[in-house]
């Protein structure tokens, strides 16, 4: 599925709800389906400096895609990171780099946050591109 056809199939998924409970239910839910986390990866150099709870983000690059592996100490923040990566985990730098996330808006993500975790949705977003575009640079060198 291309990062679009993804967006679409979690604003079809949120669309469901009418009441924002049951939509953070569905962010927790992705949160708890993530793949464990491997301890060896809690460290400083991989958390998200400014999210309001920890959240680690590590970025390996395996046969021309960036697979992303993430935990957070706290349930929402843990649902969106997860959220991100069914969108942009496995895919190549430049279509991470290209993709619009045009379904935080349309699902109300954003506008349902504190503003602290907005703020840290926003630099989640920021450090997978950053991830991508480092990646992208070591492969034209």
């Amino acid at each position: 599925m291309t990062t679009e056809e993804v967006q679409n199939q979690i604003i079809e998924e949120f669309s469901l709800f009418d009441d924002w409970m049951d939509k953070y239910e569905m962010i927790i839910e992705m949160g708890n389906e993530l793949t464990p986390y491997n301890e060896k990866y809690k460290t400083p150099a991989n958390i998200i400096n400014g999210c309001q709870s920890r959240v680690w983000l590590n970025a390996d690059y395996i046969d021309g895609k960036v697979i992303f592996t993430a935990d957070a100490d706290a349930i929402i923040a843990k649902g969106i990171i997860a959220l991100l990566m069914n969108i942009l985990s496995n895919r190549t730098p430049k279509e991470i780099i290209e993709t619009e996330l045009f379904c935080i808006d349309r699902i109300g993500l954003h506008q349902n946050l504190s503003p602290t975790r907005a703020n840290g949705l926003v630099l989640m977003i920021k450090q997978i591109k950053n991830y991508a575009i480092a990646y992208q640079a070591k492969t034209n060198e």
